[in-house]
Order: C-alpha cells, then sequence, then structure tokens
C-alpha cells in the first residue's frame, strides 16, 4: 500500500492529499529516508511525521485496504512523540 493512502486509512492525516502534500515537502520520512507519496509501505516499517507543532514517530503492524473506526489503534503504534 502507498504511504498516503495509509496515512488517510489510518486516519493520521484526515485526507490523502494533505498525506500527499506532507511527502512532497520533506516532512513524512520512512524507515529513515524521505518518502514520496507513491513509497510502498509494510508491516514493521517505521514512518515518521513532522509536523508543524512537533512529530510522531510510530511503525506499522498490519495494513488493511479499508478499517473501522475502532479498528485503527490495530494497524499501528506509536513509538515516540513529541
Amino acid at each position: 500500500m502507498r504511504i498516503d493512502k495509509f496515512l488517510k486509512i489510518s486516519r493520521i492525516l484526515k485526507r490523502r492529499s494533505l498525506a500527499k502534500d506532507a511527502c512532497d515537502a520533506g516532512k513524512i520520512i520512512v524507515n529513515g529516508k524521505e518518502a514520496k507519496p507513491s513509497k510502498e509501505i509494510k508491516p514493521l516499517d517505521e514512518v515518521e511525521l513532522h509536523y508543524a507543532t512537533g512529530s510522531v514517530k510510530f511503525r506499522i503492524l498490519q495494513i488493511k485496504e479499508s478499517v473501522k473506526k475502532d479498528e485503527v489503534p490495530s494497524l499501528y503504534e506509536v513509538i515516540s512523540s513529541e
């Protein structure tokens, strides 16, 4: 699955276009490298997202094409948050 789609499905970012813009601006790092919106991700990848006010680092646990709101926590675990 693409990183921009995962960020939208996991509700980390509200819209896929926001995820694309964040990737284009270099605010998303996957396994230590800047990610393009089309970056393919897999379980156990570590993603770092830089916001204007801080950042969050999380590990992808599983990938699903669609999830209900109560299933979102099973998709990733937060490693650190600033």
